[in-house]
């Protein structure tokens, strides 16, 4: 018997969804319930892999398939994927109806139990960047699948040839929806304005590329564009003197059952040493800094496999670019209980030259006034 997680979903009210029909049945089984039961014994023939409905997040969990398979070549593994709200709703920026947490709700629902005509999986595919720092209990990071480059990178306006931040012209509007990067553009580059865009990737290019549109440019995660071959629209590469990285970014986490052994097993076959050790790391410095998706927190980290010394550069900075921290550490990590030890002491490095004081004063109020000073 798992212990009641109903209510750490009950301020949930999204759907699951096939296409564009609404399965109302699931949310409503789910509000319901006392207790969720672990259903019975684990099928070791097959295995389902969960993802968002985006070709992104489909492209992310068929890299994860194709890794199993690779080792358990007659497990049969199949894609189940959902639309979630944040895929839904694309009006809004995120931090303002439930950051992380948005991502992966409606697929944890489904680690537990078949519902709403939707079988159990056995794992959620996750960008890694996209999850909590903090899981519910019945659940765990199963393993790190081998990072992608984790940069940012500029892409500007088909027919422009604006080839860096640097060449915009004053006034010029950045498309992101990330507080993060916008703080650090406010921070090195205060002539230029900043606007929020979501949608999928193809949706905000779209956006992008319209003779009308108001974009100079996009600010996007450089994996997202690598993995869905889109590589050739990235007109810059941003570099830690330019913006630091969001945490996880580029990898892809695997979440599974608490206890699961069998997955457990799997994951140990197709996890990456290296990426574990710098993410953790890394997701360790944003736990300990208590940093969500809306706080501006960038880093970026290094790991020499001949001497097994991580490196870590980290940055805490004002929403409106003003006021920033930053602090470097290098030392031998081996282990991961090592790397989560070296991400909270940078941390504490960063509170000790003034984070926590940042951190304090960053709340929605203060965002939601950046935003409206030109990151709408």
């Amino acid at each position: 018997m798992l212990s009641p997680v109903s209510q750490n979903y009950q301020s949930s009210t999204t759907l699951l969804t096939t296409g564009n029909t609404a399965h109302s049945a699931m949310l409503e089984s789910y509000q319901n319930m006392n207790q969720i039961e672990q259903s019975g014994p684990i099928d070791c023939s097959s295995l389902k892999l969960g993802s968002r409905k985006s070709a992104l997040a489909i492209i992310q969990a068929e890299i994860v398939r194709q890794l199993i398979l690779k080792e358990y070549p007659e497990l049969e593994t199949n894609l189940v994927s959902v639309s979630t709200l944040g895929d839904q709703v694309q009006n809004k920026a995120l931090f303002t109806f439930g950051g992380k947490s948005l991502w992966t709700k409606e697929l944890e629902m489904l680690l537990l139990e078949s519902v709403g005509g939707f079988d159990q999986i056995d794992m959620i595919v996750h960008s890694l960047k996209d999850m909590p720092t903090h899981l519910p209990d019945e659940f765990e990071l199963g393993c790190i699948i081998e990072r992608e480059d984790p940069r940012d990178a500029l892409v500007v306006q088909d027919g422009l040839s604006y080839k860096s931040l640097a060449d915009l012209p004053e006034g010029a509007v950045v498309g992101t929806s990330s507080v993060r990067r916008s703080a650090q553009l406010l921070k090195n580059f205060p002539h230029l304005k900043f606007k929020s865009v979501r949608g999928n990737l193809q949706t905000r290019l779209r956006k992008l590329d319209d003779p009308d549109s108001e974009y100079c440019c996009l600010l996007l995660a450089a994996a997202g564009l690598i993995r869905t071959g889109l590589q050739h629209r990235i007109s810059m590469y941003l570099d830690d003197d330019v913006m630091y990285h969001s945490v996880g970014q580029g990898a892809l986490g695997v979440e599974i059952r608490k206890g699961d052994q069998f997955m457990k097993n799997i994951c140990e076959k197709i996890g990456h040493k290296t990426t574990t050790l710098r993410c953790l790391a890394e997701r360790a410095l944003l736990r300990y800094l208590e940093g969500g998706c809306s706080v501006p927190i960038g880093v970026s980290t290094i790991y020499n496999e001949d001497t097994k010394e991580l490196t870590m550069n980290s940055l805490v900075v004002s929403c409106n670019g003003r006021d920033s921290v930053t602090e470097s550490m290098t030392e031998v990590v081996i282990t991961e209980e090592q790397a989560e030890d070296f991400g909270e002491r940078l941390a504490q490095k960063l509170i000790d030259q003034g984070a926590k004081r940042i951190l304090d004063e960053i709340n929605f109020n203060k965002i939601k006034e950046i935003k409206e000073e030109g990151l709408h």
